[in-house]
């Protein structure tokens, strides 16, 4: 099992990604989700907010209004930063669940691709 130190450092990492892909979105300026991580495992949460195309705010706990929700392990978060599992098959085998609109989902998943 993977810490909170570990996990959050990969959130980070991808809250660096966001920002550097953020011309390659093309999300509209109004477009702002808030977002929470549930890690099953360490029972931990983490929220964050997108807006401008960029990914800030990463604070410990949930945020219960979330329009994106993300629920995984805490091994298979480390283990898709480390593309040792792919988000596909990390989706299909369940061991990644997101709740969120389709519309959002088809928005965000350049965003959030994990790599």
């Amino acid at each position: 099992m993977a810490t909170v130190d570990e996990v959050r450092n990969v959130l980070e990492k991808l809250a660096g990604k966001v920002a550097r892909k953020s011309d390659e979105l093309n999300l509209e300026d109004d477009f702002e989700r808030t977002l929470a991580v549930e890690v099953t495992d360490l029972g931990q949460a983490f929220s964050a907010k997108l807006a401008g195309g960029k990914l800030t705010d990463l604070l410990d706990g949930d945020a219960a209004d979330a329009e994106v929700r993300i629920i995984i392990g805490s091994d298979d978060l480390i283990a898709l930063s480390k593309k040792e599992l792919k988000p596909a098959k990390a989706f299909l085998t369940g061991k990644i669940k997101v709740k969120a609109s389709v519309k959002d989902l088809a928005k965000l998943r350049k965003a959030l691709k994990v790599d």
